[in-house]
C-alpha cells in the first residue's frame, strides 16, 4: 500500500499511527499541502476533494477521508470491536473527533504552526479555542470513568482522539487543565509500536 500524506497532519497521523500499529508495511509519499501539493490534476485524480490522507491500496483503488480508512484497516484487529454497540461507540466518537473535536483544536494549530494570523483568523482562533477546550472537558470527563474511550481497550477512537489532541498545544491549549486526558495520552503512547507525528 502507499499512503499519500502531509507529515504535520493530524489526520494523516492516524492511518500512520494505525499502520504501525499493525505492523503493517507501506510506502510513503509526501505532499506539502501548504504549497498546493494535493491540487495537481495528477493527485485530484486519487482524491477530487485535493486532501490527504488517501491510502492507495495494492489493487489500485484510492480511498480517502482519514476515519474511513481506519476503518477499513481496522477490520478483523484487535482496535475495531465485535459487538455492535460497542461498534456504534466507536463510531459516535469518531463523529465527535470530526464535528466536534478537529475543527476547534486542529483549525488553531495549523494557522497557528503553518499559514499565521491574518485578520479573519484573530476574529476567529478565540471562538474556535473555546470550542476545543469544551470538546477537551467532554474527554476528560469520560476519561474520568474508564482508561479508553470504548470498550476498556485502545480502538480506532482512541486513534481518531489522540492525533490532534497530543499536539493541541500548538493550537494554544493548556492539556495540563484536563489531567485525564493527559493520563490517556501517556497510555496511548506507551504501546511499543507507537510512532510519534514527526516520523514518516
Amino acid at each position: 500500500m502507499i499512503l499519500h500524506d502531509y507529515l504535520p497532519s493530524g489526520n494523516g497521523y492516524k492511518v500512520r499511527l494505525l499502520l504501525d500499529l499493525l505492523d503493517q508495511p507501506y510506502e510513503y509519499r509526501h505532499y506539502d499541502i501548504v504549497r498546493g501539493e494535493t491540487r495537481t490534476p495528477e493527485f485530484l485524480r486519487k482524491n477530487p476533494a485535493g486532501k490527504v490522507p488517501v491510502l492507495e491500496l495494492d489493487d489500485g483503488r484510492f480511498l480517502s477521508e482519514s476515519n474511513a480508512i481506519l476503518y477499513y484497516l481496522a477490520q478483523g484487529t484487535d482496535y475495531w470491536p465485535e459487538g455492535r454497540w460497542d461498534q456504534a461507540q466507536v463510531l459516535r466518537w469518531m463523529s465527535f473527533e470530526q464535528y466536534s473535536h478537529e475543527p476547534n483544536i486542529a483549525t488553531p494549530r495549523f494557522w497557528l504552526t503553518h499559514l499565521g494570523l491574518n485578520e479573519e483568523r484573530k476574529a476567529q482562533l478565540a471562538g474556535k479555542q473555546a470550542l476545543g477546550r469544551a470538546a477537551l472537558a467532554v474527554m476528560d470527563d469520560h476519561l474520568a470513568r474508564q482508561a479508553w474511550f470504548v470498550a476498556d481497550r485502545y480502538t480506532i477512537a482512541d486513534i481518531a482522539l489522540y492525533a490532534y489532541t497530543h499536539v493541541a498545544q500548538e493550537g494554544g491549549f493548556t492539556l495540563a487543565d484536563y489531567p485525564n486526558v493527559c493520563r490517556w495520552l501517556e497510555r496511548v503512547a506507551s504501546h511499543p509500536n507507537h510512532r510519534p507525528i514527526t516520523e514518516e
